[in-house]
């Protein structure tokens, strides 16, 4: 399975033009947290995907890529 969650954070990202940092103060995360999101390298908690989905109002679904719908 394919994980779409790096880019489906990024591309929202990008689109707003946060960096990594504000995002990260946005979420009450940490900026290196973003970046190993992004990077594919970890994962985030089912509490931060609900937070980043209401935060970009999609669903946790779209963001993880079970769905193509936000």
């Amino acid at each position: 399975m394919l994980n779409k969650f790096p880019e489906r954070l990024k591309e929202p990202r990008m689109e707003r033009k946060l960096t990594q940092q504000q995002l990260s103060k946005e979420l009450n995360v940490s900026q290196p947290s973003i970046a190993r999101w992004e990077a594919g390298l970890k994962i985030p908690s089912l509490e931060i995907l609900y937070i980043v989905a209401k935060y970009f109002d999609v669903s946790a679904d779209f963001l993880i890529g079970l769905s193509d719908f936000i």
